[in-house]
């Protein structure tokens, strides 16, 4: 594993059916600070890779947008910890390439960090985190936070298997990292 490619809502914050707005409901999971920072010690580059169609709504600003990373970044800062890139779509067209389940954005972050498909996994909530990393043949994580525990309700298809389960962003790095929780 020479890179980790992250959902955002869902896996990093809480998921708001309303997207989130401001900084105010950009809520930290619990875990997350300390499982990037087990990235981080182990010298392994992490990515966030997510759609934010709330500023293609125009319900967000792309200033207010870069203002709530600022803060999860200075969140992480606090516990030595950090991001290494955070790649956005804030195309609300299915057909974009860069919107998942499109695989432009983790096929994107693979050229920037000069990474195999087959040496990065990409840790989602949702079905179209899972196809996107499907189409760029890099391995899947699901969490059950965020959209996870419904994805999981309905079924996963064959075309996206084989997938991880875990609970949460913290018990998968753990378990990626070949910690003892698994």
């Amino acid at each position: 594993m020479k890179l980790v490619l992250l959902d955002r809502d869902g896996v990093i914050n809480e998921d708001r059916k309303d997207s989130v707005k401001s900084q105010d409901e950009f809520i930290l999971l619990p875990g997350v600070l300390p499982a990037i920072k087990l990235l981080n010690k182990a010298s392994i580059p992490v990515a966030i890779v997510t759609n934010q169609a709330v500023v293609g709504r125009g319900e967000l600003s792309l200033e207010g947008l870069e203002n709530i990373h600022e803060c999860f970044t200075e969140a992480l800062k606090k516990e030595g910890a950090f991001i290494d890139k955070i790649y956005v779509c804030t195309s609300t067209d299915s057909q974009n390439y860069y919107r998942k389940p499109n695989p432009g954005l983790l096929a994107q972050a693979l050229n920037d960090f000069a990474i195999k498909p087959k040496d990065a996994v990409f840790i989602g909530d949702a079905l179209r985190d899972l196809e996107a990393a499907t189409a760029i043949q890099c391995s899947r994580v699901l969490v059950r936070t965020g959209k996870g525990s419904q994805t999981l309700k309905e079924g996963l298809p064959d075309a996206v298997l084989p997938v991880r389960i875990f609970n949460d962003l913290y018990e998968a790095v753990h378990c990626l990292l070949g910690e003892e929780m698994c």
